[in-house]
């Protein structure tokens, strides 16, 4: 039966639906409300996907469909079928790491430990995992300096039958007090298990709750005049005042919830998930998302819940998120949160989404940078609503020291890389003095005339002018002499709040300071900048090195440089006799020197 036939048969069901290819292979796999409607879109009608997706739809020979009781049920299919399958055109969650957790051993007087490695079969207990090994390093120095455990590096298997018999002998640790000795009997079971059983408060975001139990518990030795007692409480409480003065905390304690963050972009999402238990976040892990078809962001969100879920086990009951998944889960509370602390903490996890992104691109910049540069060019195009990728940019820049040398350069980035071998230079003919505008106008005019006469099918798709609307309203003016302002877009970048200045819109344009868009553009005004002062320099050298030799007729750049070789300077020259010039210079040019500097 053919796959469009197929589908008009799939139940108005929750469910999870798989796309085979000719060679049976499962090439996706999704999940729906209503399995019927939701597969029919890749079918109805064509003409409406989008190209990943039609190409994907292009490939479909068999589709097949499972059936499950909810939503919830049909994302946990799909997130194992996924794993089981690796189908080609799934999201793909690029998750290489192996994160650590912290481990608290099952045995008598248990260890704390960083592992990477969790037996989920075993006794033990497992926190985590740690997105930040340092976070994790730094959870465990304020165990050891609340409570003298046994080190993470004490591999003695301990037995109360081994302790009574004096089996062990303790290392330098009990010397030092960093460690209480369970290992020869300085410390009972129960006072060491009751250490542990802090340390896993902690871990599970009872740290607030523990802190207050400790200052009952000072007041109450101090008022039966246990000083000592007393000291010994507050030592614990500064110790965790001090270690939240420094963690992530929410303004109030009684916010328990799971935080949902995404940042996209063309190649796929960056995903980044908080646990806030007691107004502390407890927990933090990055993922990246690689979309091979166009998937809705709905999709990735929960597809980025599934993973977690998977991980940690149950959600919270609240659930934060920047916009409602495509999915209902029982027990479970999705909002978005409007304002107040909550909001804070999307917002948090918004920033950790989108440096995860910028870390991503950076790294790509370097192992993949023909990805990286269309990326860039893309996101250009997008921010400023261009139909054409701007494949080729064109930067100018005019430059000016009171007047005096007026020059513009021209910069070409090709497929977002500078082209060096297509700078040029210009030198202002036909405005006097310093006017910015005038000279933006006469460059641009000069630039474009001369590329319409030589090469007019290389024309930019996108023109950027280093200064504000001034100097964009010259350019446009210049442009449109020449009649080709429809044939590209030109853009102003003002230096100051790095605003972008369009034609015919009062209002700048805002783009993200970390966005690769602006990026690109600052990168073409910073080298259009640094191309043209190099050049004003060069010719303010010029012209402050002039020598009275050059105003000689027949001396010239050569002649100069071997006089001043020989002789060290003009004065020198000029003191010389014209026999010891003519034997440099020849002697009909030795006596037009003589009576030249003679003068």
């Amino acid at each position: 039966m053919d796959v469009r036939e197929t589908v008009k048969l799939f139940p108005h069901n929750p469910g999870v639906y798989r796309y085979y290819d000719a060679s049976g292979t499962v090439i996706y796999v999704g999940k729906a409300k209503d399995l019927h409607n939701r597969v029919a879109q890749y079918f109805v009608d064509p003409s409406r996907l989008t190209r990943k997706t039609a190409i994907l739809v292009s490939h479909i020979v068999r589709a097949e469909y499972t059936v499950v009781d909810s939503e919830a049920d049909a994302l946990l299919l799909e997130n194992n079928l996924i794993k089981q399958y690796k189908p080609k055109y799934n999201i793909l969650l690029k998750d290489s790491k192996t994160y650590p957790w912290i481990c608290v051993s099952d045995e008598p007087f248990p260890r704390i430990f960083l592992t990477r490695r969790v037996d989920k079969g075993g006794k033990n207990r497992y926190f985590g995992p740690y997105s930040s090994v340092k976070h994790a390093y730094a959870l465990l120095e304020l165990f050891f300096s609340l409570y003298p455990l046994r080190g993470v590096d004490c591999k003695l298997k301990l037995t109360s039958d081994g302790i009574l018999r004096r089996k062990y002998r303790p290392c330098l640790k009990l010397q030092t007090g960093s460690c209480a000795g369970c290992c020869v009997g300085k410390v009972s079971q129960a006072e060491y298990d009751a250490w542990v059983e802090a340390v896993v408060r902690i871990l599970q975001g009872g740290g607030h709750e523990l802190m207050r139990e400790y200052k009952a518990e000072m007041s109450d030795c101090a008022a039966r005049l246990d000083f000592e007692g007393a000291q010994h409480y507050k030592r614990w409480v500064d110790t965790l005042s001090r270690h939240y003065a420094k963690s992530l905390i929410v303004n109030t304690a009684s916010i328990d919830a799971d935080v949902f963050s995404l940042a996209f972009d063309d190649s796929g999402a960056y995903g980044n998930f908080l646990r806030v238990k007691g107004g502390s976040i407890i927990q933090s892990l990055n993922l990246t998302f690689q979309t091979r078809i166009e998937e809705r962001r709905e999709d990735v969100l929960a597809f980025f819940i599934a993973e977690i879920e998977a991980k940690f086990g149950t959600l919270s009951k609240e659930v934060l998120v920047p916009f409602l998944p495509d999915l209902e889960m029982e027990g479970v509370h999705f909002v978005m949160p409007s304002r107040g602390d909550k909001l804070s903490l999307l917002e948090l996890g918004m920033r950790n989404a989108a440096q995860i992104r910028i870390d991503a691109l950076k790294q790509s910049e370097h192992t993949d940078p023909d990805s990286y540069y269309q990326r860039m060019m893309a996101e250009l195009r997008d921010a400023l609503g261009m139909k054409q990728l701007p494949e080729h940019i064109e930067c100018f820049d005019n430059s000016n020291l009171q007047g005096t040398n007026p020059v513009a350069a021209c910069v070409v980035f090709r497929g977002g890389k500078p082209s060096k071998k297509d700078y040029r230079h210009f030198c202002i003919k036909t405005v006097v003095g310093a006017n910015d505008f005038a000279s933006m106008k006469e460059i641009v005019n000069r630039r474009y005339s001369r590329l319409l006469a030589e090469a007019p099918d290389d024309l930019p798709q996108l023109v950027v002018i280093d200064g504000g609307k001034g100097q964009l309203g010259s350019a446009w003016e210049a442009l449109c002499e020449l009649g080709i302002q429809d044939r590209l877009m030109v853009v102003g970048l003002a230096k100051r709040l790095e605003e972008v200045v369009r034609t015919n819109d009062p209002v700048p344009l805002f783009l993200d300071r970390n966005s690769l868009a602006l990026k690109l553009l600052q990168q073409a005004r910073d080298e259009a900048h640094r191309f043209n002062i190099t050049h004003h320099r060069n010719r303010r050298s010029k012209a402050q090195i002039h020598s009275a030799l050059r105003d000689i007729k027949g001396v010239g750049e050569k002649m100069e440089q071997k006089l001043i070789l020989h002789f060290g300077s003009v004065p020198r020259i000029a003191a010389a006799s014209e026999e010891e010039i003519a034997a440099v210079a020849g002697d009909k040019l030795a006596r037009d020197i003589k009576s030249a500097l003679a003068g």
